[in-house]
């Protein structure tokens, strides 16, 4: 069944952390691609491995799955098609304290992976908590079309001027970033106008700081 109480959402940071893999399929490629993108130390475990799942970089081990191998693991992800092992996956996992998502198996996961939006360091995520992964991808594919470069670009403005005042030593929590994001300081990196819209950002800053 899909998750009936609210998830806890949250962004896990994998880089360089051990993650497996148990699975050598399409959807075993997608969920190893997903992990490589974000940094982690990826293992695939299966009997037939997809030779594209190695070119991501990923370790790959062409064998059956073995009990118990999850232990040493940050997160494993079952991906196999086949509820037997999926659920020898999930009873290890749960006895090591690891978390796990089974993709298309709600019933066998303590996590949940939304569909996601990368663009550079913003991340948006859609989730229906197993519910229909089809509406929250037709959704992501609505919300992609408004989300260009120009978002990592405020991003990057807005974490050099949080830095910026932090060498000052003031506080950035009683600044009002939002009435500066609400300036138009987005439409000015749009149009390419870098410089502009880091002047009106330190003029609104400066003057919710007065």
């Amino acid at each position: 069944m899909p998750v009936e109480h609210p998830v806890y959402p949250v962004n896990l940071v994998v880089d360089g952390r051990r993650c497996l893999v148990v699975g050598g399929g399409r959807v075993a490629l997608h969920k190893v691609r997903g992990l490589v993108e974000a940094g982690a130390a990826v293992t695939v475990v299966a009997p037939e491995i997809d030779p594209a799942i190695a070119a991501l970089g990923a370790a790959t081990e062409q064998r059956p799955y073995r009990r118990g191998e999850v232990g040493g693991y940050r997160l494993v992800v079952a991906a196999t098609g086949d509820r037997v092992v999926n659920q020898l996956v999930y009873d290890d996992a749960e006895a090591a304290g690891v978390w796990i998502n089974s993709a298309d198996d709600p019933e066998r996961c303590t996590v949940v992976l939304p569909a996601r939006i990368r663009r550079g360091r913003l991340t948006v995520t859609v989730s229906t908590g197993g519910h229909s992964p089809a509406v929250a991808s037709w959704l992501r594919d609505r919300l992609e079309a408004d989300l260009g470069p120009e978002y990592d670009q405020l991003i990057g403005l807005l974490s050099e001027e949080r830095r910026r005042v932090q060498e000052e030593g003031a506080s950035t929590e009683d600044l009002d970033w939002r009435s500066a994001l609400d300036s138009g300081i987005l439409e000015l990196v749009r149009a390419g106008r870098l410089e502009a819209a880091r002047e009106r950002l330190r003029a609104c800053l400066s003057s919710s700081s007065d």
